[in-house]
This record gives structure tokens, C-alpha cells and sequence, in this order.
């Protein structure tokens, strides 16, 4: 006979999972030892649950694979939560298996009970309690289906006396993990192909859904000489050799990508569901094209809207759209990006500078911002990029981690990129790195960690040493809440509370284990990193940044200005009081 817990181990090893994250404990005891007698899945016991969850969510990304995690009964089951959230707005198909107390005490106000049929109601696209081992194999079908098809998490939960019952009529489980492509209705296309047509000036904002098609989309891109705006998440695909991109919008953006969207008078979205509205244009005629049509119209109003896969839309648009032979709208945007690209050089290093102007701009900067000459947040990136492989994975923790990630790291080559971009929780980096090692340990994975986000979850440092797992870890360590010191300065307010009292992070990584470097002169930063890249096992480099670093997004307003200018001279006074 199979027991419930050998059918759902049998179905994650015949589905090709290899690894299931979480803390063992009581209602998992079965599950736990049925991994144990398979064979097939690798358990890497996490110190915090949250990690685990974030490294299965990193893993659903990354591969074709879901990604699993597990959460015992009540707190281990809710501290998956947070993971699970990033694995949903992500997108990624996550499976959950969280333990419950047994059947007899249901809803009796037992031990550690949490009902988690409605904790996981928002987060979750399926959720089911076995109540009874015939369910099986068919619940575990649907819950990986649905998570694949979202896609995005499912919750299973699993009584501590249902683990261990045979399940009468056991099968080995089939999924079905692929989905089908969406294909646009002819006069959808043709309708879009009208209103491109009739634009003078056409620039395209392109997502992760659009990815996958990057030889096509650029062939649009030219046709339409249209400037192509990416998303975060698209960088990974549609960065590397793109001669009509103009980088990112919002916060971390820039002014080119300002350019872009405020000359166009058609915005092309393709694959993707922006959430900053306040960045877009408005006003300017808006096609958008993505496979899930809740997302059309939800960040601003679309002219069209076009439910399909971004693939075969671009395709029939590059054989219908009639070309376009003005470029000035092209090579005003690509012309601001590119100053703009070299401005960030000067900041990292002033003697690259092509000109006067640029190296005493950079100059006056760095006398406002890092008077005490520490080490700018861009040159810690900037090295990073240089000295990654050309197929290293990127993490990164939100905030301003993020922003220096963003402008700076190049993902050329086969380079990937994971960060908490839709959730934006703190903590994601060091996990979500931990999930990607482990599904190639020869591969180089990095994490970009802020010190706050890094210390959040600092624990599980000691999973990478116990499972050997050789992420390396650059910690941005400016002593702060960086993202919301800005927030606040911004806002006109004096920096209140976002001071972080540190250890030594270095000290600490060696203590548990791992090979780790403190820097604090700028001329260590590269042999240090150097050191920890060519470390065979986790290392960690702790480098001490300025905390005064300013991020300017693409477009700064006089209110803006003055509420930096307001902060600093609170600050300045609140400093000289006595």
C-alpha cells in the first residue's frame, strides 16, 4: 500500500522537483521521512520558514519546475506566508504543504490550530485540506494544475493522523504544466495595426511577458523606430545588445525613459502589468497586449486592448505595420539615455568623464552628497557588474539595492535577475539566492542585500554553510532604511528613525561559517570582491557605503527639490543642537 504522505513525495519527484524547503516538525514527520526513503527530493531544512518560502518562489521563476516549500502546524504554517505573497505577485507556480492539527480536533481551538483554508484565502489561487486519503492523487492534480496554470501558489494542508493512512486507490499523479498560446482575433490585430499606423511616434514599454521574444520584438522596435522602456523584470531578457532601449521608468528610472513616454503619441504595452501608474503617460493613445485580460486597462486607460500571448501579436505586427522611416523620436530618446549613462560612469568614476561639464557636475555632487568621501553605493555595483560571469543570477533586496542593481548591473549574456519587485518585501535577496543555488550549485549566484533586508532573516546564513550552497552576498551596508530615509527627505521630513545599529556583518558571516570580507576603503572593494567570487563555498563582502547617496528618479519637481533642501536643513539643525 502507499501511504498519503509516499503519493505526495511519488508525484513532486514524477512532477521532476528536487528540492522542498521548509522546518520539520510533528503533522510533516510523514512526509518528511517518506523524502528520506525516496530518494528523489532533497530537504534543505531553513531556520525561518519565510526563507523557505521565498527560495521555492525564486525557484518557480528561474525553472520550468514549481517550486515547493512546507510549513508544520500553525506558526510554521504562517510564517510561509510572506514568501508565498512574493511567489504570487511574482507570478511564480509555488506548492504549499502546511500541516494541520489532527482531524478529530477541527475546529476545537486545539494546540497551534490556525485555520489555514482562510489564512491563505488571498494568497493562494487553490487551497484544500485532506481530510481523507481517498482525495488523493486527484487534490494534489489540482492544486499543482492551478498553481501552474495562475500561475502562481496552491495550499495543501495535511492533518497529522491523514499522513500516515494508505490511500486505496493510489495512482502515480498527472499534471498538466504547460498552457496553451493565445492568439488575437484578426480584427483586434487589424485595429492595432490602424492606430500604429496613424502614430507619428511610437514607444513601446515592454515586460517580462515579453521575454521570450526579444529577436522579434527588436524587429518591431525598428520598424516602428520606436524607443523600447523596460520593466525591471524585463532587463534580464531585453537588455543584453539592444540598441533601442532607453532603460527603466518610475523611482529607479531615468530621464530617458521621461522622454520616451512624454514625446510618444501611441504607448505600446507588451507583457506587461506596470504597477506605477503615476509614471505613465497620460493622455497618449495606449495598445496593450497580455495573455491574462485583467491586467488590461488597470494602470491606465487603453485605447486596445489585446488578450494574447506577446509572441504572435508581435509577429503579426511586424508583418502588418506599415514601417516608419522618421527616427528623431528614436534617437532623442537614445541620446538622453546615453548622456545619462555616462553621467552614471562619472559618479563612479570622475576621470571617465568625456568632458569638463560631466566631471565637475560629479564633482559638486559628491562634495553635497559624500563629503567624507565614502564609498558611493554605484561603485559597489558597478564592480559587481564587472566582475560577475556572464551567466551569474542576480537577487536583489528592495529598496535601494534595487536602484543601484538596476542602473549599473548589465545583464548581458545569460544573466538572470530575481527581487521582490511586485511584493517589494524586505528580507527577499540572501533567500531568494539560496533557492537559486541550489538548483545549480556550479552556477554563480548573487545576492544584492541591503543591510537592513539582510539582517531581517540573518539566520538562514547558516542554511547556505550546512547545505553548502556557495551564494555570494554583497551587502550595501549604508547603516540605514535607505528607501525610506529618501521617502522621507523627499517628503520634506528630517530623517527620522531609519538608523540601523550594525555589527560587524563580516564578523558575524565568519562565526557562522562563511568566508566574509568587511570593506571600507574604496580602493578594497574589488580584491575584496574578487576574494569572495573566487570563494568555492557562501562568502560574504559587508561594504560600508555612503547612507547620503540620492536616487533621482527620471523626473524631479520643484516640490521634490524643496523638500530635500527642507530635510537637510532639519537635519542640519537638529545635528548642531547641543
Amino acid at each position: 500500500m502507499t501511504t498519503v504522505a509516499e503519493l505526495l513525495v511519488d508525484g513532486l519527484g514524477t512532477l521532476g522537483v528536487e528540492t522542498v524547503w521548509g522546518v520539520v516538525g510533528d503533522a510533516l514527520n510523514p512526509v518528511t521521512d517518506a523524502i528520506r526513503r525516496d530518494g528523489r527530493l532533497r530537504w534543505i531544512g531553513v531556520r525561518h520558514e519565510e526563507v523557505g518560502a521565498f527560495a521555492a518562489s525564486a525557484q518557480g521563476q528561474l525553472s520550468e519546475t514549481i517550486g515547493v516549500c512546507m510549513g508544520t502546524v500553525g506558526p510554521g504554517a504562517i510564517h510561509l506566508l510572506n514568501g508565498l505573497y512574493d511567489a504570487a505577485k511574482s507570478k511564480a507556480p509555488v506548492l504549499a504543504i502546511c500541516g494541520q492539527v489532527p482531524l478529530a480536533e477541527l475546529h476545537s481551538d486545539h494546540f497551534q490550530e490556525v485555520d489555514n483554508d482562510l489564512l491563505f484565502s488571498d494568497v493562494a489561487v487553490f487551497r484544500a485540506t485532506i481530510t481523507v486519503a481517498a482525495q488523493l492523487p486527484r487534490l494534489l492534480e489540482q492544486a499543482v494544475n492551478a498553481a501552474y496554470a495562475a500561475p502562481g501558489v496552491a495550499v495543501l494542508s495535511l492533518p497529522g493522523d491523514v499522513g500516515d493512512q494508505d490511500v486505496p486507490d493510489a495512482r502515480t499523479p498527472r499534471f498538466v504544466t504547460r498552457q496553451p498560446v493565445l492568439t488575437a482575433e484578426e480584427a483586434t490585430i487589424t485595429d492595432a495595426v490602424r492606430l500604429l499606423d496613424e502614430a507619428d511616434r511610437v514607444t513601446i514599454l515592454a515586460g517580462c511577458g515579453a521575454v521570450d521574444d526579444r529577436d522579434a520584438l527588436l524587429h518591431l522596435a525598428d520598424r516602428l523606430s520606436a524607443p523600447i522602456v523596460l520593466t525591471l523584470k524585463a532587463k534580464e531578457g531585453l537588455e543584453r545588445d539592444n540598441p533601442y532601449e532607453v532603460g527603466q521608468s518610475g523611482l529607479i528610472g531615468n530621464p530617458a525613459s521621461k522622454v520616451a513616454f512624454d514625446t510618444a503619441d501611441l504607448l505600446l504595452m507588451l507583457g506587461t502589468d506596470f504597477p506605477y501608474p503615476d509614471w505613465l503617460p497620460r493622455g497618449t493613445i495606449t495598445i496593450q497586449v497580455d495573455r491574462d485580460g485583467s491586467h488590461i486597462g488597470r494602470r491606465t486607460p487603453v485605447e486596445l486592448g489585446i488578450v494574447a500571448d506577446v509572441g504572435p501579436t508581435i509577429a503579426a505586427l511586424v508583418e502588418r505595420a506599415q514601417p516608419k522611416s522618421d527616427r528623431a523620436h528614436l534617437d532623442a530618446a537614445r541620446a538622453r539615455y546615453e548622456e545619462w549613462t555616462a553621467e552614471q560612469h562619472v559618479l563612479v568614476d570622475p576621470a571617465s568623464g568625456t568632458g569638463i561639464a560631466a566631471r565637475v557636475k560629479a564633482k559638486v555632487r559628491s562634495t553635497v552628497e559624500n563629503p567624507d568621501h565614502r564609498i558611493r553605493p554605484e561603485a559597489v555595483a558597478d564592480a559587481i557588474d564587472r566582475l560577475a560571469t556572464s551567466d551569474a543570477i542576480f537577487t536583489t533586496d528592495t529598496g535601494m539595492s534595487t536602484v543601484w542593481v538596476s542602473r549599473l548591473v548589465h545583464l548581458g549574456g545569460t544573466r538572470r535577475l530575481i527581487g521582490s519587485f511586485n511584493l517589494g518585501s524586505m528580507a527577499n535577496a540572501m533567500p531568494h539566492a539560496l533557492g537559486a543555488q541550489a538548483l545549480d550549485p556550479s552556477r554563480q549566484v548573487v545576492a544584492c542585500c541591503g543591510d537592513g533586508g539582510l539582517t531581517m532573516l540573518l539566520g538562514d546564513l547558516l542554511t547556505a554553510v550546512a547545505e553548502r550552497l556557495p551564494i555570494k552576498l554583497v551587502v550595501f551596508d549604508n547603516q540605514r532604511l535607505g528607501m525610506v530615509k529618501l521617502e522621507q527627505e523627499q517628503a520634506g521630513l528630517p530623517e527620522h528613525d531609519t538608523h540601523l545599529t550594525n555589527p560587524d556583518l563580516a564578523a558575524v558571516a565568519r562565526a557562522m561559517g562563511l568566508a566574509a570580507w568587511r570593506v571600507e576603503d574604496p580602493d578594497e572593494l574589488e580584491p575584496a570582491l574578487r576574494a569572495a567570487f573566487a570563494e568555492p563555498g557562501p562568502a560574504l563582502v559587508d561594504v560600508l557605503t555612503n547612507p547620503d547617496e540620492l536616487a533621482l528618479p527620471p523626473a524631479t519637481t520643484a516640490r521634490d527639490a524643496a523638500g530635500f533642501a527642507v530635510a537637510k536643513l532639519k537635519e542640519i539643525v537638529r545635528d548642531r543642537r547641543p
